[in-house]
């Protein structure tokens, strides 16, 4: 921070939803003044401050003033429930939790400073908690030499020029897509301007005013940038690359967004245990890696596919994906035997099912335990989304799994049609798919939706979805 705030000074480095700015020397003082203010309340090495607060200004000086007196921060997403967010900061026991940028301002010391602490690369910074689309979230903790990786694979050791890069805040703060970046933001000088709240055309607004050259996200966000009505009367020829990550980028949505965006898209496949840092397509790659894979491995990083004995599957095979890299977590906060089962050797334990092809790209198929059993075989949902996807009819879609009496589960497609007056009907879906996918494979019901459900983490809600797919009552 005080080395950035040295090369990038008056530059903005978050330019808030009010027109407010905050610059790197002035995010540099705020948090010295209310690092201050820790200080004085005692807060220090081995202490968690919890973050609830919205994704403006002074939720970064609050993480950073923290890190300076040797505190972990927990962010929560303001978004979540008060019982979900309850949930999650029982899980790190804060010593104090911030949930207004009032507070911030009043922990602040007019010109304070706090003592410089000694250098210890373990020492715990961030907690990011999981998704927990199927449970109680669990808080991955990283230190600084977790988040020193993570710039390390991004941008190296090199410092941001003379002219800064506009971006956008496309997730909450307590998404590892920032929380383990925000080194990396300070190295390169980027200028991030903030949203109120994420809305398709204040995005394309945004990109447009400030000639943002890099969109960034999850793939749901694109989907939604597509849609607006007005997308077309916009000037984005800015856009040179889309670089999506966080959930499914679907064959059909990366084709044409390379198409209307005119631009690149790079697909990023990660997880908050790997500290954001994994996978990613080439922005120029051929079309199958562009749209059917979730690229190769960063340099640096090492991705095994497994059985669920730990043996290596062949080429093509599904399996259990590993990676190893020393941006991936140090652990869940303390829960030693959640710990032990996702970090074994130096590796992660992802979670997620997927194979390797000769070229060395990543295609996954789904979480463990999303599969489902159709009569005695097994089906992907990714699999079967990717290819129904591709009806020129469905804007998104989701295949979710449903039990029946004589099969034992069954694919429903849950669609969100491109035009809401002439959707698919069901077997419009299963001649399409037909062409790509075995039978057993093919759609058996159909819902139609005016949009996907979403967590508070813009991923698709897989419980939400499976009550829309709930039989109705005979």
């Amino acid at each position: 921070m005080a080395e950035a705030a040295r090369r990038f000074g008056d530059r903005p480095a978050f330019v808030n939803p009010d027109g407010s700015v905050l610059t790197y020397q002035g995010l540099h003082q705020a948090s010295d003044e209310v690092a201050a203010g820790l200080a004085r309340r005692g807060i220090g090495a081995g202490d968690v401050v919890g973050l609830t607060l919205p994704s403006t200004s002074p939720w970064v000086v609050a993480y950073v003033a923290a890190a300076k007196v040797g505190a972990a921060s927990a962010g929560v997403n303001p978004n979540l429930t008060a019982t979900e967010r309850a949930r999650c900061l029982s899980r790190v026991s804060p010593t104090l939790v911030i949930d207004d940028a009032t507070e911030v301002h009043a922990l602040a010391v007019t010109g304070g400073r706090p003592d410089l602490i000694d250098p210890d690369p373990d020492r715990p910074v961030a907690i990011i908690f999981t998704s927990g689309t199927t449970g109680i979230p669990k808080g991955a903790w990283f230190t600084d030499r977790q988040l020193t990786a993570v710039t390390r694979y991004d941008v190296g050791e090199a410092w941001g020029g003379q002219a800064a890069i506009a971006q956008y805040g496309s997730t909450q703060f307590a998404h590892v897509g920032f929380a383990t970046k925000l080194a990396w933001y300070l190295r390169l000088g980027t200028t991030t301007h903030l949203l109120a709240r994420w809305r398709a055309a204040d995005v394309l607004d945004l990109v447009a005013r400030e000639r943002i050259g890099t969109i960034g996200g999850v793939a749901p966000q694109v989907a939604l940038l597509l849609r607006d009505p007005n997308f077309d009367q916009r000037d984005l020829s800015c856009v040179r690359l889309l670089v999506m990550g966080g959930a499914a980028s679907p064959p059909a949505l990366v084709a044409e967004a390379r198409q209307r965006f005119d631009a690149d898209y790079s697909i990023r496949w990660s997880s908050t245990e790997s500290g954001g840092i994994g996978t990613g397509t080439a922005p120029d790659a051929p079309e199958h890696e562009a749209l059917h894979t979730v690229g190769r491995p960063r340099p640096g990083i090492d991705v095994e596919v497994r059985d669920d004995e730990g043996g290596a599957v062949k080429p093509g095979e599904i399996g259990l994906v590993w990676l190893r890299s020393d941006a991936s977590m140090a652990g869940y906060w303390k829960d030693p035997e959640a710990s032990a089962a996702a970090l074994q050797n130096g590796w992660l334990r992802t979670g997620d099912l997927g194979s390797l092809d000769g070229t060395g790209c990543l295609t996954l198929a789904g979480r463990q335990g999303d599969m489902f059993i159709r009569g005695g075989y097994n089906v992907f949902p990714s699999e079967v989304a990717a290819v129904v996807g591709g009806h020129p009819g469905v804007a998104e879609v989701a295949i979710v799994p449903r039990n029946d009496d004589v099969l034992g589960e069954i694919g429903v497609a849950v669609v969100v049609p491109k035009d809401p007056t002439q959707p698919p009907s069901l077997e419009d879906l299963r001649t399409h798919a037909a062409m790509n996918l075995a039978r057993y494979k093919l759609p058996e019901a159909l819902v139609v939706v005016s949009e996907l459900p979403l967590t508070a983490m813009q991923k698709v809600d897989r419980q939400a979805l499976a009550k829309l797919v709930e039989p109705p009552p005979s």
